[in-house]
Parts: structure tokens; C-alpha cells; sequence
């Protein structure tokens, strides 16, 4: 079920013991360990999941091997990224793999994206973006909220409603990045 709460403090402090959970299984192979999604956005209501993106040079069994051997949930299914609209759709540059938290662990989502591709850039900018807007940032929360109200039982109609709205916040974020010299 689909829950929208409001925006919880403690979110930053539980996402960074989920970061050093993940530094020291994946060590210096994780380039960079960041809190994304609607979680590390501060104000904004989300669902009650820390979110994380952990960049990567490359996917490949052995980084499936750490984290499964840590409890860590795979879960192949979950393999790429949603496409926004106008954007490169080589199934390769939104590739990644996705783990869940271990058993009994604080909730999570662990996304492995690899450096430089553009799912990897989107998950960033679009964080900083409404960090920099925080009525773009209460709008979405709207949004999700009605989507919520009416599909709190459909996972797979929240999405199809949530990700062409959020490519309209894509479009205005890369032109915020253009235009403030923002870089991942």
C-alpha cells in the first residue's frame, strides 16, 4: 500500500547509517554513496523509504554477490529506469541493479547506477533541483498525494501516473543545471 507521510527529520541521519552500512560492504568500487528520492528532500512528504544510489563503475555480479552475502534483497525484475521523454533510450544508459533493505532493517531502497549514465545524473539533479525549488518540492508532494488518495492499492498506476509528471520536473531541472553551472 502506497503511503504518503509527512517529511520526517530523522530521514538524513537514518540514510546515513544505511551509507556506511554500504561503504563497508562495496568499499572504494562505490564511487559515490547518495541519499536521493523524496526522503532527501527536506519538507518533502514521502513514502516512508530511504532511497540510495550508490554509483558505481560498472554492474556486475560481484557487486550482487556483496550485497546478497550482506542480506541484502536483489531483486532482478527491477533492472532499469524509467525513460523520460525526449531522452537517449539505449536500454543500456538506464540500467542498474535493485536491493532492498536486509530482513528486519530499517526500510530501503539501494539502486547501483553507473557513473556518468544519464539515470544516474537524473536521480541527483532531480534531488538538488527541488532542494533549490521547494514549491516545485510541495507540489510534487501534492501530486503524489492525490495519486496516493486514488491508487494507494495499484503500485503499477502510481508510477504510470507519477513518472510523466516527474519528466516535466526533469525538464525544468536540466535547465536549472544548464543555467546555474550545476555538475553531478
Amino acid at each position: 500500500m502506497i503511503v504518503i507521510q509527512d517529511y520526517q527529520p530523522g530521514w538524513p541521519a537514518e540514510f546515513e547509517v544505511i551509507r556506511a552500512t554500504l561503504t563497508g560492504i562495496l568499499g572504494p568500487g562505490a564511487r559515490r554513496i547518495d541519499h536521493i528520492g523524496s526522503t532527501a528532500i527536506p519538507g518533502l512528504g514521502a513514502k516512508d523509504v530511504i532511497d540510495i544510489q550508490v554509483t558505481v563503475p560498472s554492474l556486475g555480479p560481484a557487486l550482487t554477490a556483496k550485497l546478497v552475502a550482506a542480506g541484502y534483497e536483489h531483486r532482478p525484475a527491477v533492472n532499469r529506469d524509467h525513460v523520460p521523454a525526449g531522452e537517449n533510450p539505449d536500454p543500456r544508459l538506464w540500467r542498474k541493479l535493485f536491493f532492498r533493505e536486509p530482513a528486519a532493517q530499517r526500510r530501503a531502497n539501494v539502486h547501483l547506477r553507473i557513473e556518468g549514465n544519464p539515470n544516474q545524473r537524473y536521480a541527483i539533479l532531480f534531488r538538488d533541483y527541488l532542494r533549490a525549488h521547494p514549491h516545485a518540492a510541495k507540489s510534487i508532494e501534492l501530486i503524489k498525494r492525490e495519486i496516493a488518495k486514488r491508487h494507494a492499492e495499484d503500485e503499477e498506476a502510481y508510477y504510470d501516473i507519477k513518472d510523466p509528471v516527474y519528466d516535466l520536473v526533469w525538464d525544468a531541472a536540466k535547465e536549472w543545471a544548464e543555467s546555474t553551472g550545476w555538475k553531478v
